[in-house]
């Protein structure tokens, strides 16, 4: 188990080994993430990625729309099943997403923008944060939010 995989499965009641692993593929957000990250991993390597995205397909969790160009960092927590979109963004370390999250782009002026979101931020449910946007370490969004301005 490399070390990204072992800090998303830490997020998850503090899970470890093998064992915890094994406890981590019966939660949804753990194993969509897991899957997701496999095929960003192996995208480039056809039999691989082809492989993980068929898993994929086959057992999906509804609600998580995730894009395979996501920038995540390790320690990624999706609290519970809902629909969670996110676009192609990045995002840094340890951070959680609750259920109903809309996280992409916005057009303005002709141009598109995505968030930029760093360590440590926690986004509550029902929140929607769009266009060209940073947000800083240790943010909490409050649920039902929406966001289209920085916050540092």
């Amino acid at each position: 188990m490399d070390r990204v995989t072992k800090a998303d499965l830490y997020r998850y009641g503090g899970l470890q080994s093998i064992k915890g692993f094994i406890k981590g593929m019966h939660i949804p957000g753990f194993w969509y993430t897991f899957l997701l990250r496999k095929v960003m991993l192996y995208k480039r390597q056809p039999v691989r990625g082809i492989f993980f995205r068929l898993i994929k397909l086959l057992f999906p969790y509804r609600g998580f729309q995730i894009s395979q160009e996501a920038q995540i960092g390790e320690g990624f927590h999706l609290y519970h099943r809902g629909t969670v979109i996110i676009g192609p963004i990045k995002i840094g370390k340890n951070c959680d997403v609750s259920h109903n999250v809309t996280i992409g782009r916005a057009y303005k002026n002709c141009t598109i923008g995505r968030p930029t979101i760093d360590d440590y931020v926690c986004i509550g449910a029902g929140s929607v944060l769009v266009g060209e946007i940073n947000i800083g370490k240790n943010v909490l969004i409050a649920p039902n939010s929406f966001i289209n301005f920085d916050v540092p």
